[in-house]
């Protein structure tokens, strides 16, 4: 491989080279040779099209450290906008080339094994929906158990309604799950990325909670990849006294941490009380109205694991979300 790229329009560069914030091209390792010696012919005036060697990725690199590169992924497009952050080791990468002399982004050429997982493991869309005055209720002695009970069964409800999506709770909060694919060209799986379908389960819990308990609620959403290969949302033991929400924990602390963020620009006045706070990588990607999603102020947070995001939420209402949708 080392004797790919040896046409002197060929620029190698190294990991630490790898532009920021500006369009690169991920491919896999086999085409490296198809790729160099269209390009070869290229260089020398044949009438060929590198252009049209193998499958692409498009990605943006937010930031290099110590042996990997901090990407963002752009799963879609065409059909929509969709962003998802992801880290590319550096054992992973085999070649980074660059023709300087032509109008062609750099290219990554990443190892078969790393490019297939990406676009195989499913990834996840998570909704944390907490209700809003439970400390009062129950300081207050106004929160008794057969409310909680009709909770519950008006949870199951929901769930019944939405078999796509997983549900966690804990009585007055929950976690919703959905988990979709992106796929590729020869593989059976397909790209079923639809965040929409989450969001009239969030107003259904949103009403059961306030019909119930008689308090608002508010959401946290944002996305991640599984953990596992397991396409399924939940694990649940034999015994059923274990359940895995078969993902690690970064997307829980981005939930975490948005919520922090949100509850500092409450108290600072810097935005009023939302029923909605929504990652904005998350939020970009949804099919709304063009104005009414340019139209919202974005906010920063602490990311725990990447910036790939910018790190930043929107703060606004479920209502407002569903009646923008295209």
């Amino acid at each position: 491989m080392s004797e790919t790229f040896t046409h002197p329009q060929f620029r190698r560069f190294e990991i630490a080279e790898i532009p920021l914030n500006t369009d690169l091209i991920i491919m896999d390792e086999r085409w490296m040779a198809d790729y160099a010696t269209e390009w070869t012919k290229e260089f020398a005036g044949e009438a060929v099209n590198p252009a049209l060697v193998g499958y692409i990725t498009m990605v943006a690199a937010r930031s290099v450290g110590d042996g990997w590169a901090e990407l963002a992924w752009y799963v879609n497009i065409s059909g929509r906008f969709h962003e998802v952050p992801l880290f590319l080791p550096a054992d992973r990468i085999v070649a980074c080339v660059d023709i300087p002399a032509y109008d062609e982004k750099p290219h990554i050429f990443v190892r078969s094994d790393w490019l297939t997982d990406i676009h195989e493991k499913p990834f996840s869309t998570f909704a944390w929906v907490d209700a809003i005055g439970i400390k009062e209720l129950i300081q207050t002695g106004r929160l008794p158990s057969t409310n909680l009970h009709e909770l519950r069964s008006r949870i199951d409800l929901v769930a019944a309604n939405y078999p796509h999506l997983a549900f966690v709770s804990f009585a007055d909060t929950l976690l919703v799950k959905q988990v979709w694919s992106v796929g590729h060209v020869g593989s059976s799986i397909r790209y079923t990325y639809s965040p929409e379908t989450v969001l009239p389960a969030i107003f259904d819990l949103h009403s059961a909670i306030n019909e119930v308990l008689g308090v608002d609620a508010y959401t946290v959403m944002t996305q991640g990849m599984n953990a596992y290969d397991d396409p399924a949302p939940l694990h649940i033991s034999p015994q059923q006294n274990h359940i895995s929400l078969n993902t690690l924990g970064v997307p829980f602390a981005q939930l975490q941490a948005i919520e922090i963020a949100a509850r500092h620009a409450i108290r600072s006045g810097d935005h009023l009380p939302c029923s909605l706070y929504m990652d904005s990588s998350l939020y970009r990607s949804l099919n709304l109205d063009y104005n009414y999603r340019e139209s919202l102020r974005i906010w920063p947070y602490e990311s725990p694991m990447t910036r790939a995001a910018g790190a930043t939420y929107v703060a606004t209402s479920i209502q407002g979300i569903l009646g923008n949708l295209r």
